[in-house]
C-alpha cells in the first residue's frame, strides 16, 4: 500500500510535491475508507484529484507509472534515454535532476525508496527498511564519466561481496538496481519483495478510453467467479447482461495467449428471451463500463491492488459514477485507487467522501503544478458544515480554470 509519494521537477511539477494516503484523525467513514496494513497505520483506500485542464492531474499520475516503469522494465543498453520532460518553464530546472520518493507498506513491511535520475542516467537511488527500526537495504552511486553503477548493501543484506558484483553487472547505470534484479540470476528475498509490489500490486496507468476488454475477457476465461462476478457488476449498474461469450480468435498455443485477440458477445434477457449481441454494437456506455467492472473486479478481489485511472469519470453518467466509488469503498479489502477526475458532484454530499480523500491540483505564478488535499484547509475556508461544491466552485480551493470574457473579437487588427 502507498502510504506516500513524491516527485519533484518532472513535467509541470517543479518544487516537491507529495500526495498523501495516510489518513487523518477523524473517523468519517472509517470503516469504508481506512485500511491498517501496520498496525497504527491509517491510510486511506482513495485519492481523487480534482484540477483544470493542464493543471498537472495527469501529470501526477504519470510519474507514479514512470517510476513502476524504471523499476520493473530495465534499459538493455547503456544508451538509451530516458522518455520525460523536466520542468521546462525555468531557465535551471532543465539542467537539474527529477526525484522520486514512494514511502509504501509490502507484505507486511514499511520501506522507503528514493530515485535522482536526468534523462540520461541514475543518479543516486537507495532503498529503506523500517522493520522494525529504519536500516538501509542498499544504496547506489553512478560515476558519470565512467557510466558505472555502484552498489552498497546494508544490514539487512548479508555480506557477501559476489552478490554485490554480480548486481552491479546487471544495473547499467541507466538501470535502477530494482530493474537490475529483473535480469541477474540472483536471490535476494527483499528485492524481490519490492519488484513484486512494483510488478503486481501497482498497476500501469490506464486511461478508461483503453481497449481494456482483452485484457478482462483473459480473466473470464481463465476463473469462472471473475466472470460470475462480473456479470453481479455489470447488472448492479442497471446494465442487463445474463452472460458473456468469449471466443478466441484463433488457436494459440499458452506462449502466445497474449497475443491474441478475443470475440466477445453479451448476453441480453429480454421479455425472458436471451439474445447475444456482439461487443463491438454495444452502447459506449456499456462497453465503457464493462471495463469499469473489470477494474472493481480487480480491487475488489486481489489482495492489495493499486489501480492509477486518468479522468473515472468518462462517459459515465454522475450516477454511475457514484456507483462505481461505492462498489469499491464498500467491497475492497486492502487495495487503493488513484483517479483524477472532473466530476463535482460528489463533493456536494459528505456523506460520501472524506476530506482527506479529496486533492487538488493547480498552476502558481510559474505555471508550476502545486498538489493539496481538501483537508489542508482551516476552518476559515471549510467547515464541517460547508457544501464543499460550492466552496470549490467559487475559486476559493483553487484547482478551476481562470475563464475570461465569452465574447471574442475576431475582427479586431493589431
Amino acid at each position: 500500500m502507498i502510504i506516500n509519494f513524491s516527485v519533484e521537477n518532472f513535467g509541470s511539477i517543479k518544487e516537491k510535491q507529495t500526495l498523501s494516503f495516510l489518513a487523518n484523525k477523524s473517523n468519517h467513514l472509517e470503516d469504508y475508507y481506512i485500511i491498517e496494513p501496520i498496525k497504527g497505520l491509517r491510510l486511506n483506500k482513495l485519492a481523487l484529484i480534482y484540477g483544470a485542464n493542464a493543471s498537472g492531474k495527469t501529470t501526477v499520475l504519470k510519474a507514479l507509472d514512470f517510476l513502476r516503469k524504471i523499476c520493473i522494465e530495465p534499459f538493455s543498453k547503456k544508451t538509451d534515454k530516458f522518455d520525460f520532460e523536466p520542468f521546462l518553464f525555468d531557465e535551471k530546472t532543465p539542467e537539474q535532476n527529477t526525484k522520486f520518493e514512494l514511502e509504501f507498506v509490502q507484505n507486511g513491511i514499511r520501506y522507503l525508496y528514493e530515485v535522482e535520475l536526468n534523462k540520461n542516467h541514475i543518479v543516486k537511488e537507495k532503498l529503506v527498511n523500517f522493520n522494525p527500526n529504519r536500516a538501509i537495504v542498499f544504496e547506489r552511486s553512478t560515476d558519470e564519466e565512467k557510466e558505472l553503477a555502484t552498489i552498497k548493501f546494508g544490514s539487512k543484506i548479508p555480506k557477501r561481496k559476489s552478490l554485490e558484483d554480480n548486481l552491479q553487472i546487471f544495473t547499467l547505470w541507466n538501470n535502477t538496481v530494482l530493474g537490475g534484479f529483473q535480469k541477474a540470476n540472483l536471490e535476494m528475498s527483499i528485492l524481490k519483495n519490492i519488484s513484486q509490489f512494483f510488478i503486481f500490486t501497482t498497476s500501469p496507468l490506464f486511461y478508461i478510453d483503453d481497449n481494456l476488454q482483452d485484457v478482462i475477457s483473459k480473466s473470464v476465461l481463465k476463473y469462472k467467479l471473475f466472470k460470475n462476478n462480473l456479470l453481479k457488476i455489470l447488472n448492479s449498474a442497471d446494465i442487463n447482461v445474463s452472460d458473456i461469450i468469449i471466443q478466441k480468435d484463433e488457436a494459440v498455443d499458452d506462449k502466445d495467449e497474449n497475443n491474441v485477440d478475443h470475440n466477445i458477445k453479451l448476453v441480453h434477457n429480454v421479455k425472458g428471451k436471451k439474445y447475444s449481441l456482439n461487443y463491438e454494437y454495444e452502447s459506449e456506455g456499456t462497453k465503457k463500463y464493462y471495463s469499469y467492472a473489470g477494474i472493481l473486479q480487480i480491487l475488489i478481489l486481489e489482495d492489495g491492488a493499486i489501480f492509477s485511472v486518468d479522468e473515472l469519470e468518462s462517459s459515465l453518467h454522475p450516477e454511475l459514477f457514484h456507483h462505481f466509488l461505492l462498489t469499491f469503498l464498500i467491497n475492497s479489502r486492502d487495495s487503493q485507487l488513484i483517479a483524477t477526475t472532473h466530476n463535482r458532484e460528489i463533493l456536494n454530499n459528505r456523506d460520501i467522501f472524506r476530506d482527506d480523500a479529496i486533492w487538488f491540483t493547480d498552476k502558481n505564478e510559474e505555471s508550476a503544478t502545486e498538489v493539496y488535499s481538501l483537508a489542508d484547509f482551516d476552518s476559515s475556508v471549510v467547515r464541517d458544515t460547508s457544501n464543499v461544491l460550492n466552496v470549490y466552485k467559487s475559486g476559493k480551493l483553487g484547482g478551476v480554470p481562470n475563464l475570461g470574457d465569452y465574447y471574442i473579437d475576431l475582427n479586431e487588427t493589431e
